[in-house]
């Protein structure tokens, strides 16, 4: 077996904890190299996790002979440029969430893989993790019997950072529209075409309720999935309390669990209510990355692909443009 190294291009705040120590931990993988724009930044971040090269360019990354995969976690506007270079030369790649910022150029990111017939995964890695795997599972056993309904409510209030009124990239219209919205509610969409299969009519409607950013601070949306399942979300990042809540209805049952939150899974069926507590690993990324090796090692398949996160794209655009 040999090892796979890995370049990183980006090396912030996503890959201190939640990534970028799974590429280190995982069998088989190595993280060979890293790159970003602040090359001061860049050296303290490799000598800190014990990398040995620092690239001055992504391009100089992606065509390294000893790079073999690469992991793009740059903020998503920048996404398409890197990830077309990625599959002109034909490597594997892992791109952060959201794909792109918007369906078009996430479109072309898939195309370009399909076309090189190179894998691309997204870190969509909620659908990896054994608490989400859980759920699935008692949905699939019947446990609360038939599902009709579920419904989502993220709230949050105002952090330091928007109420000050700093720029940060995560509220910027040009490049995340739908603000919190897109870095967040992504994870839950993906989630849910995961557990309940593709979206097939969505509706939503955003505005801009405290005017402290460019990007929409409120969204809500309902949709129906193909298989009949209706459901409601709404996410408001201006509110008073902390609020993370997803309530699964079935014909014989409920589900209730959060998102992001690691409150206990609850199950409530003629039966009585039943608790799980189900803990998240370290490095939240692990099963995600450990599922991209068992792919490139033994063909097992990956639950987070290019295809899978095009359609979470399609679905966030259906509900900011609706």
């Amino acid at each position: 077996m040999r090892t796979v190294q890995w370049g990183f291009i980006g090396c912030g705040n996503v890959t201190e904890v939640k990534s970028g120590p799974a590429y280190q931990k995982v069998d088989g993988f190595k993280v060979f190299a890293v790159m970003r724009r602040d090359q001061l930044a860049a050296q303290d971040y490799a000598k800190r996790h014990h990398i040995t090269n620092v690239f001055s360019s992504a391009a100089e990354l992606i065509n390294h002979s000893q790079v073999d995969a690469v992991y793009i976690a740059t903020p998503p506007d920048s996404h398409k440029e890197l990830a077309l270079q990625v599959a002109q030369v034909g490597k594997p790649c892992c791109i952060e969430k959201p794909l792109a910022p918007d369906y078009a150029q996430s479109l072309q990111i898939v195309e370009a893989f399909n076309q090189a017939q190179t894998p691309l995964w997204v870190a969509y890695y909620r659908r990896s993790l054994p608490r989400f795997n859980a759920i699935l599972q008692k949905l699939n056993a019947g446990v609360i019997g038939q599902v009709r309904h579920y419904q989502w409510c993220l709230n949050r209030s105002a952090n330091a950072v928007d109420l000050a009124q700093h720029y940060q990239w995560r509220t910027d219209k040009k490049i995340a529209l739908g603000g919190y919205f897109d870095d967040l509610a992504c994870h839950g969409l993906d989630l849910f075409a995961y557990f309940f299969g593709d979206f097939e009519r969505v509706y939503g409607v955003a505005h801009q309720q405290q005017q402290l950013y460019s990007a929409y601070d409120s969204v809500a949306a309902s949709w129906k999935h193909s298989q009949g399942i209706t459901a409601t979300a709404n996410w408001n990042f201006g509110g008073f309390t902390r609020r993370d809540r997803v309530t699964i209805f079935g014909s014989e049952g409920e589900i209730e669990f959060s998102i992001f939150d690691e409150q206990p899974i609850v199950i409530n069926t003629a039966e009585g209510e039943q608790f799980y507590e189900i803990e998240n690993p370290l490095n939240i990324q692990l099963y995600h990355v450990q599922k991209i090796r068992d792919f490139l090692f033994d063909q097992q398949p990956h639950p987070s692909t290019g295809k899978s996160a095009l359609h979470t794209s399609w679905v966030m655009e259906q509900i900011l443009h609706s």
